[in-house]
């Protein structure tokens, strides 16, 4: 099967020949990999798969990626449509709401992660008045720090967490002041390198 050809939520060059395409078309293109008939389907049926996403999550970004979710996963899945079962459309809205329904789940484990991340980390001060991005930046400096190798992932919880010094860490793990300082440089060096990307994503 060709490489997906939605990319961004766009789907692959619309040509008036796809307008042409019966549904059943449609189908038996899906399942022989003609991008064409991907076009066809998204432009036939995405509105409609986009009104229902949006209907349902009440925001616009996540309904759009919802939609994109439903065409690639109609696009890889294509040989699990049924014609005896139900029109093709049917079949999509079915993808559809599934997707919907991880979307909302997944909005429910990041405020349950939020809160419970709350609870662990104690109250913090923002000053851009949202505690919630307070709570989201500590996670993910927590996340990161478990990725550095342990010696380097030691000194900075002692640095950040336990607010000591270098000389006071060097004391603490028996460890020479030189080494130390090494690791502490180079565990930051990569906490700059990951954390950069990770806020941008």
């Amino acid at each position: 099967m060709a490489a997906d050809p939605i990319t961004a939520g766009r789907p692959a060059q619309w040509t008036p020949l796809t307008a042409t395409f019966t549904d059943a078309e449609i189908a038996r293109g899906l399942a022989d990999g003609d991008e064409r008939c991907l076009t066809a389907a998204y432009h036939r049926w995405g509105k409609l798969v986009h009104t229902l996403a949006l209907r349902s999550l009440g925001d616009a970004r996540e309904a759009e990626d919802v939609t994109q979710q439903v065409f690639l996963a109609a696009w890889q899945g294509a040989h699990g449509y049924r014609p005896e079962r139900g029109a093709l459309a049917g079949w999509l809205v079915g993808i559809g709401r599934r997707k919907i329904a991880d979307a909302l789940s997944a909005r429910t484990r990041r405020t349950e992660l939020v809160a419970a991340a709350a609870a662990l980390l104690g109250p913090a001060d923002d000053p851009r008045g949202r505690p919630e991005a307070a709570v989201l930046d500590r996670v993910l400096v927590r996340h990161e720090l478990a990725g550095l190798p342990a010696p380097q992932r030691q000194v900075l919880h002692l640095a950040f967490y336990e607010d000591l010094t270098q000389t006071q860490i060097a004391q603490r793990t028996g460890w020479p002041p030189g080494t130390v300082k090494s690791d502490c440089r180079r565990g930051l060096r990569q906490l700059r390198r990951c954390l950069p990307a990770r806020v941008d994503g």
